[in-house]
Formats: C-alpha cells, structure tokens, sequence
C-alpha cells in the first residue's frame, strides 16, 4: 500500500500519478461506451417489439381506383328514336307540287338532336345549338343591319334525325354562327337559302325550297355578336317542280335522300337522311 501512495522509481512520483490518472479516465471511458451500445441495442429491441404487438400499427397507403376512362360514355353517332313529336303528313300545302315550311328550330335540348351525325350527318356550324328564329321574327326590308359576311358568320345544315318512318315529318336546321363583333343580318328564306333533296342514286333534286313559294322568298333574320340562330325547315315529302309546275312521280320513296343548301356568297352545304319503309 506504500508503493501505492508513494510511487518508486527513478522518476519524479509526480510522473507516475499523471500515468494513473490517465490510464483511469481511459477505463472509466471504455466503460462508458459499452454502456451506451448496450443501452442502445436494448431499446431498440424494445421499440420493435412495441411495432410487432400492435401498439404501433404500420399505416399502409393504398392507391385508389383507377382512372383508366372517363366516368360516363355516350354512343356515337346519331339516334333514330321512334317517339318524338313529328308527325305523319308534314304540313301540306295543298298543291301537288310538294313543298316544306319553315317554323321555329330546335335549341338542341331534344332527344332528336343527337341526330347531327352518323347517317344523317351534317356540315358547317354546330346545328340545333342557337336560338330559335321563325318566319315572324324576320326583319323588315329597309332594316339598315348590315349582311352578314362569310368570314363574319358559319353556317350549318343539319337533318334532325338520321332516318324518318313513315309516319315522322322530315326536319332541318340551318344555322348560322356570327364570330365577329358586331350584329349583321343574314337571309335564310326559301329563294336565298335554296334548299334541295336529291335521291342518293339519282342526279336531278327531287324538291327544291325555290320551286314555287307559298310564301315570302327572303327571310333575313338578326345574328347578334358571338351568338347563333337556328331557322328550321319541314318537308312533306311531295315533288316540286320549276315556276310551280306539275311534279312527275308522287310522294318520295323509302332510301337515302342528299339534303344541299346553297346560300350566294356562303358556298354549299351537304347533309344526308333516310326515308325507311317501315
């Protein structure tokens, strides 16, 4: 226990207790570092064990349902709906040279309207979505409006259904679309925005709107800017014939009729229906 207290040596005892305390702060570190893993590795045991008991649960994130396709699906093309509010006959004139009137058009709200493509097909502007205009809504003669353009206004022709029974009245839409800025007035009455039903195996028109008028020829109605009009046409499926003469043949036979408007400074244009036989 001396040797302890006092150190022996050739060296300075101060020496020797600077080696002790040195050699004792490295046991007491090494000591201190094997508590700290042990500590550690312990309490990890503890916290997986706590996960595996179901104290902690594992929150899983599934995805949810796909979005392979959009939620609701339409049928292309047009319907030929059997119902509807057409009725057999057509509006009839009375003579025997056929003829069509005009009366307010659809807005596109109908069941019927879905028959702008497919069979019946159609051209120009978006037909049945503009607001209504009939013969009574037509501007007067000196109206100061201007005429509409074709790079001002679009038209479009359109059948309303693909295929007419026996007893449905055949119905068309023009339409005309002003893109510009400003109100023009366009003319769809039956001498300025001619008409046409040809047979799809034939060459000649088989009733055309100017054949003989029953009414007034030009019907210029207001475009307002950035809107539509929708002028409708009914046919009666009779013959007409040139300065109201007498039509060869009788009323049109089942089969695909080729339906042409032709407007001066508009161009053409073409859409198609058919007539069952039952």
């Amino acid at each position: 226990m001396g040797s302890l207290r006092n150190p022996v040596g050739p060296l300075p005892s101060s020496i020797y207790w600077r080696r002790r305390v040195v050699l004792l702060s490295v046991v007491a570190l090494l000591a201190l570092v094997i508590t700290l893993i042990v500590t550690t590795g312990g309490g990890g045991g503890k916290k997986s064990t706590a996960g595996s008991d179901g104290k902690n649960p594992t929150h899983v994130i599934t995805p949810g349902p796909g979005q392979s396709g959009p939620a609701i699906s339409q049928h292309p093309g047009g319907r030929d709906e059997s119902g509807g509010d057409d009725t057999g006959g057509g509006t009839d004139s009375g003579g025997s040279d056929g003829g069509a009137t005009g009366s307010a058009g659809s807005s596109g709200g109908s069941s019927d309207a879905g028959g702008s493509s497919g069979t019946a097909g159609s051209s120009g502007a978006g037909a049945g979505s503009g607001a209504a205009v009939a013969a009574g809504d037509a501007l007067p003669g000196s109206s100061p409006l201007p005429d509409c353009t074709s790079s001002a206004v679009e038209l479009g022709l359109r059948s309303v259904r693909n295929s007419y029974s026996p007893d449905q009245t055949p119905t068309f839409e023009l339409t005309a679309k002003n893109g510009s800025s400003a109100d023009c007035k366009v003319d769809l009455g039956p001498a300025h925005a001619v008409l046409t039903i040809t047979p799809a195996d034939g060459d000649d028109p088989f009733w055309s709107s100017d054949d003989c008028l029953k009414g007034p020829g030009s019907l210029a109605f207001r475009v307002p800017a950035g809107q539509s009009i929708t002028y409708t046409v009914t046919w009666d499926r009779k013959p007409s014939a040139a300065h109201c003469g007498t039509p060869a043949g009788g009323p049109a036979k089942p089969g695909t009729y080729l339906l042409e408007a032709k407007m001066p400074g508009h161009g053409k244009l073409q859409a198609s229906f058919v007539l069952s036989a039952d």
